[in-house]
């Protein structure tokens, strides 16, 4: 069944070396393997993170993946410490404040990645 699969996220890249040393240098991801096209692949969980050679542009404005975390402040710290830069919004809907945005029963933080995907943390609250 689909419920039990093993999911790898693929997020587009221009520029596959670059992106690969912003996955393990600074989120601290583990690469697995490479595939044929040139896809760097890095564990996530229960699942992987596959780089993708792509041309520019092909990359979402929005969200492209979220990690959940249990302590979203400690997670924004220790990814500013490996030059991570986080977004703020202010908007009808959607406001920062130390880059955190509560929502309801959890809270997020945005930052992009070296080819510009759109990345997420997110804590559950309570």
């Amino acid at each position: 069944m689909l419920t039990d699969s093993t999911i790898t996220t693929m997020l587009p890249v221009t520029d596959s070396e670059r992106a690969g040393h912003f996955y393990a240098d600074s989120l601290g991801l583990q690469q697995t393997g490479k595939g044929e096209d040139g896809t760097l692949y890095f564990a996530a969980g229960a699942g992987a993170i596959g780089l993708r050679p792509m041309p520019a542009g092909s990359q979402s404005e929005n969200t492209a993946l979220s990690f959940e975390v249990s302590d979203l402040p400690g997670e924004i710290s220790a990814l500013e410490s490996h030059g991570v830069k986080f977004q703020d919004f202010e908007m009808e809907g959607l406001k920062t404040v130390d880059h955190i945005a509560e929502l309801g029963n959890e809270r997020a933080a945005w930052f992009t990645d070296s080819e510009g995907n759109v990345l997420c943390l997110h804590e559950i609250l309570g």
